[in-house]
């Protein structure tokens, strides 16, 4: 069920301390530590560009990485931290944690919707209505989901999906848990709504034509 884990290349970085990290990002590298696992933390190097281009896709703060260290085992991380320059918003540093595959974490998994095609109030003009395209769960580190999958076979006009309604994967639970969020619903078309809210302007504008003279008189009599 899991996913293929993308890589995250790194190399040990020589010397401790701020000496050795202004140094590293001078040679064009971003400085960082691995912690966690039940191992030492260890001092590492990323490759600045290689680094930024994967930032810049978005996600990388709750993606499982597969950290990939030359002569060393590979080793499941999650990154916990990465600052920037306060001016240029540049990584300057990151920090790593190791996981082990019976280790728990947040970890957004997208959604895939199933059956739209087919979906009763989709074919009936209605408009399904993405909230949440990913939803964040606890999933383990070993067992992580490629996507959750909803199915709209029976979904109407009107209908909201909620997390509740959702069959997760065995051994994932949404990490939000104060609230039933809501991930998608499929509302009436902007044309019918617009015309439900003339009608109701019309009725409510014949409910307040004033009487005339004339039914006053009438009812006087």
């Amino acid at each position: 069920m899991a996913g293929k884990i993308p890589d995250l290349n790194a190399k040990v970085r020589a010397g401790t301390g701020k000496g050795a990290a202004r140094q590293a990002r001078r040679d064009g590298d971003v400085p960082g530590i691995v912690y966690g696992g039940g191992a030492d933390p260890q001092s590492i190097i990323i490759p600045f560009n290689y680094l930024l281009t994967k930032l810049r896709k978005g996600g990388f703060m709750s993606t499982l990485h597969n950290l990939k260290i030359e002569g060393e085992e590979d080793v499941r991380v999650i990154c916990r931290g990465v600052q920037r320059d306060v001016v240029k918003d540049l990584p300057t540093h990151i920090d790593l944690m190791r996981l082990k595959r019976t280790s728990r974490v947040n970890i957004f998994i997208p959604v895939e919707f199933l059956n739209a095609e087919t979906c009763p109030g989709v074919k009936k003009g209605g408009v399904l209505t993405v909230v949440r395209n990913e939803v964040e769960l606890n999933v383990l580190a070993g067992d992580i989901p490629e996507h959750i999958e909803i199915d709209l076979t029976e979904v109407e006009i009107g209908d909201t999906i909620s997390i509740s309604d959702v069959t997760l994967p065995e051994g994932a639970t949404p990490a939000i848990t104060d609230r039933d969020f809501v991930i998608a619903n499929v509302q009436a078309p902007r044309a019918l709504l617009a015309d439900d809210d003339e009608e109701d302007g019309e009725e409510v504008a014949a409910d307040e034509v004033p009487t005339t003279g004339d039914e006053e008189e009438d009812s006087q009599e």
